[in-house]
């Protein structure tokens, strides 16, 4: 926990330090043009939205009347109804996509008009179109990747509006194997330049040489010149290290000529650097300032960490000299009950949750994440593989990305890596998932294509992707996707493309690894597949079910609600139980890390099951953020904090016989009470990650207590609970921002009258807000529930319930209450500031 506790200290230093820098600079009262500093805003509020699927002409569209107010970043699908008939499907989530319309209006000063405006979208999905003032801009079909369009020739100054369309079309599906969301659902930023700037994406920080003693830094910069004539300008670059200067290069002048781009490099030493880890995750800051005429006409301000790092042979990873075994997850974009919309804080809260459990990297399945997610990596200390493709030229889904491959793959990968290369967290380019070319020739050429891409962009970082397997095999254990190809090795993994062999799944393979591929590290890059429903179990629970038969074969079997026991013991055909990937990774040291399918649950792709179910069951925590007991297995084997988890909960019938686990550390053994009276001692043997008891119910109270050396470790009870009598709320944050964007996440209990949670309850809860700040999310995390994320009433899984609460722009005191029949109504009080 040593990463998260520095995460919180930096941001309570560099809050304090903000305030005092920005009083001294007040003081100083620096002759700068102040537009310098406002060159990048976000642009996203006071939109207007439209969805439509049948208007084919823009006058139509934005002559109609039904335009309705909203914010972006929007996600249209999350509103929608779940639907078993959706054209996006099961795996998509039940929920439809369509076509969605947006427009601005805005003004700009006269004085503007020797301005360059530019905007940039972070990600719209999907099939963008943008308009100004009626002139068309361009289209962009990838809906994961960020664009900018120049608005300069097209704008109005003074009185006259200003009008931007977007429209987004989702219309063609499926074309996801997952949840994808709809429309502009990123952040939006309008961008004021002067005629020489650093263009979008127009820098390029690396350390190639970092020792204790001293660190070299090298920047690599565009500077464009718009104007129609030759200019002489001067370049400065200081480093910041917590927003205080510690380098400043000398100022070097040069001549640009019209109309053109040019690159600017300089190296600079930082003496006694402070290494980028996972536990102390230190950032500096390059701010590059363009001066013209003894004026500041440009400052561009650049993130970066100092850390080396290397994929051995024999060591697995290694960061900044030091073994680290990577423990990753994969995440998809959703942010479950609020779509894919994206907020920072909803990502942060993730991120919290999976820090607290040890994790220590993500992998962005299966596409460019949102640029708030690494800079919260930047600074969280997570190590991040950044995924560029599931799909190549052949298809997955009928409407996917390969229809658009030939005319965009390579902008949209080089993109990628010229926007997401300064983020110290990124370790790893992964060019694709599971792709199907894999197992034939044309493997061979596009990845020799797209790694030839990247590291002619980023030649510091090796490139992966995610094979199913990379190497064939004649273990029958193993699923092999294409069996008519199975005697075929994988053209990909044997290209040269690859600087480390990415395996999905397949762990009965990773032993072999240094015999079938001797000169190439190894990662798994996507592994386990372990299907839970939290706070469900079944006995006996030391036994294996395999969800479903086969990958390819629909699943008739399971339970009728659809439920899967949360004990370690379903999994997917393809993958492994989640203690049994561990252990190999664990006692393996060459074997540098693997990734978790997933470490959230995700809407869509709802396996083993079809509908009723519309989300997935892999996650290590449900839809609503609630962990799963699996949770605090990770839990106890990543991290020193003191870890005695019991499951299952224990409300049971009367002789029921029962199995009961414990995840534990930090101790030699655990010994179990019933109602006071022991239950024996256990120990982990050998490579146990837990121990079991099993025994007839009696109802109670369960204590459990681990010792080391005769020493009490730590203590924890589960109690019987009586009937549900009444509600209890949780917030995360009981202070939040008055930005109209910061949230309160609301866990709701259903409890006995002493306060016992009743793990069976499902009890309709209701809820109320008064004050400045509005409810924009529900969830149980239960993947059967119909009802909408964005209502005000969800049903409660197995006592739990979350609500999603977001200020406005207006401060005061936020009431949440809570209310369901038959149980004690209660309510929770939030500052917004």
């Amino acid at each position: 926990m040593i990463a998260y506790k520095q995460y919180i200290i930096n941001k309570l230093y560099l809050g304090t330090l903000a305030i005092v820098s920005f009083l001294l600079f007040a003081c100083q009262k620096k002759e700068e043009d102040p537009e310098v500093f406002n060159r990048k805003q976000l642009f996203t509020e006071d939109w207007k939205f439209y969805k439509n699927d049948t208007l084919n002409s823009l006058t139509e569209v934005l002559n109609s009347e039904d335009w309705r107010p909203i914010d972006v970043p929007h996600d249209w699908s999350i509103h929608q109804e779940f639907d078993k008939n959706s054209a996006a499907g099961i795996g998509g989530g039940a929920l439809s996509g369509g076509v969605g319309y947006y427009k601005k209006s805005f003004n700009l000063p006269l004085e503007d008009s020797t301005r360059l405006y530019k905007i940039q979208f972070d990600g719209v999905y999907q099939n963008s179109e943008v308009w100004i003032n009626g002139s068309y801009l361009g289209k962009r079909p990838n809906g994961y990747i960020g664009f900018e369009y120049d608005l300069t020739p097209y704008l109005h100054y003074g009185s006259q509006d200003n009008t931007i369309v977007v429209k987004a079309d989702n219309s063609d599906q499926p074309n996801s194997r997952w949840y994808s969301g709809s429309g502009i659902y990123r952040n939006v930023w309008l961008k004021k330049l002067n005629k020489i700037h650093i263009p979008n994406w127009g820098t390029f920080i690396t350390t190639p040489s970092i020792s204790k003693e001293k660190a070299l830094v090298n920047i690599t910069a565009k500077i464009k010149n718009e104007f129609l004539e030759d200019k002489e300008i001067e370049v400065q670059i200081t480093i910041f290290q917590d927003d205080q200067e510690i380098v400043k290069s000398e100022t070097s002048a040069l001549n640009i000529t019209t109309n053109s781009e040019i690159g600017f490099n300089k190296e600079l030493t930082i003496y006694k650097p402070k290494l980028w880890s996972i536990d102390s995750p230190w950032l500096y800051k390059a701010q590059i300032d363009i001066i013209q005429n003894k004026n500041l006409i440009d400052r561009f301000e650049t993130r970066f960490g100092i850390r080396d790092f290397k994929f051995d042979l024999e060591k697995g990873f290694k960061l900044n000299g030091e073994s680290l075994k990577i423990r990753g997850v994969c995440m998809h974009h959703d942010l479950g009950p609020l779509g894919a919309a994206i907020n920072t804080r909803a990502i942060e809260r993730q991120l919290e949750i999976l820090k607290e459990m040890g994790v220590n990297g993500i992998r962005t399945a299966h596409n460019p994440p949102a640029p708030e997610l690494l800079d919260l990596c930047d600074q969280m200390g997570f190590i991040v593989m950044d995924e560029a493709f599931d799909i190549w030229r052949t298809a997955k889904t009928k409407h996917d990305y390969s229809q658009y491959w030939d005319k965009w793959h390579e902008q949209d990968i080089a993109d990628l890596i010229k926007r997401d290369r300064n983020h110290p967290s990124v370790f790893l380019w992964s060019i694709g998932n599971e792709i199907q070319e894999q197992w034939s020739e044309k493997g061979e050429k596009i990845g020799v294509e797209l790694s030839n891409i990247v590291k002619s962009l980023d030649s510091t970082r090796p490139v992966t992707a995610g094979m199913n397997p990379p190497v064939h095999v004649s273990d029958k254990e193993v699923t092999i996707q294409f069996e008519e190809t199975a005697d075929k090795p994988n053209s990909l993994a044997g290209s040269g493309a690859l600087d480390v062999i990415g395996y999905n799944y397949a762990h009965q393979t990773w032993e072999k690894h240094q015999l079938n591929f001797p000169n190439t590290p190894f990662i798994a890059t996507e592994t386990t597949s372990g299907l839970q429903t939290r706070g469900y179990y079944e006995f006996p629970s030391d036994t294996t079910k395999i969800w479903p038969v086969r990958w390819d074969k629909l699943f008739t079997g399971g339970n009728p609600d659809h439920t899967i026991s949360a004990f370690d013991q379903v999994r997917a055909p393809w993958g492994s139980l989640h203690e049994t990937s561990w252990k190999i990774i664990k006692k393996n040291d060459f074997l540098s890390g693997f990734f978790i399918w997933t470490g959230f649950d995700y809407i869509g792709e709802p396996t083993p099951y079809e509908w009723p179910s519309r989300s997935s069951y892999f996650g290590i925590v449900d839809l609503a953020g609630f962990p799963k007991d699996v949770y605090y297995m990770y839990k106890s084997e990543w991290t020193d904090d003191d870890v005695l988890h019991l499951l299952p909960h224990w409300n049971w019938e009367q002789g029921q016989t029962v199995d009961v686990w414990a995840y534990y550390n930090n101790a030699d053994e655990v010994e179990l009470f019933l109602n006071g009276e022991s239950r024996g001692t256990r120990s982990k043997k050998d490579d146990e990650l837990h121990v079991m008891w099993r025994f007839p119910f009696e109802s109670g109270t369960l204590k459990a207590i681990s010792r080391k050396n005769g020493q009490i470790v730590k203590e924890t009870e589960i109690r019987t609970a009586s009937k549900p009598a009444k509600l209890e709320l949780f917030p995360d944050r009981k202070k939040i921002r008055a930005d109209g964007l910061d949230l309160s996440f609301i866990t709701v209990t259903i409890t006995d009258a002493e306060g016992t949670i009743a793990p069976r309850a499902n009890n309709q809860i209701d809820f109320e807000i008064e004050g400045p700040g509005e409810i924009v999310g529900v969830s149980s995390g239960d993947p059967t529930n119909h009802e909408s994320f964005k209502g005000k009433s969800h049903r409660a899984l197995n006592g739990k319930c979350l609500v999603i609460v977001q200020s406005t722009r207006q401060a005061g005191e936020i009431k949440i209450s809570a209310n369901s029949a038959g149980l004690e109504s209660n309510s929770a009080v939030l500052i917004s500031h």
